[in-house]
């Protein structure tokens, strides 16, 4: 495993990086404070602010008396379907299991 390089190495490094670039002829341009680099250099969060006006609720006591009126109707028939016998597991005072028993 590699070790990691401490911020002394990866500074040296960058340093010798900026003086091979600037010995082979580079220059670094000096840009004057608070010049952007969008076209026309307005503030882009201002918008961020601003919020939209109030909307008006809709009443939806209509339809969540329908949906109960649905709920108690599919509850309602369920009780009538004969429903298929289950397996019990029939366990002793101490919980160990006895027997599987059909149930209706």
């Amino acid at each position: 495993m590699k070790p990691t390089k401490t911020k002394a190495e990866v500074r040296a490094e960058l340093d010798a990086e900026i003086a091979r670039y600037l010995s082979s002829g580079g220059a670094v341009n000096n840009i004057p404070t608070g010049t952007s680099g969008q076209l026309d250099n307005r503030n882009l969060f201002a918008q961020a602010t601003q919020f939209e006006p109030k909307q008006t609720r809709t009443p939806l006591s209509e339809v969540v008396k329908e949906l109960d009126a649905r709920k108690s109707s599919k509850t309602s028939r369920a009780g009538k379907l004969s429903r298929r016998p289950t397996k019990k597991l029939i366990t002793d005072d101490f919980g160990e299991p006895i027997r599987w028993v059909w149930q209706e």
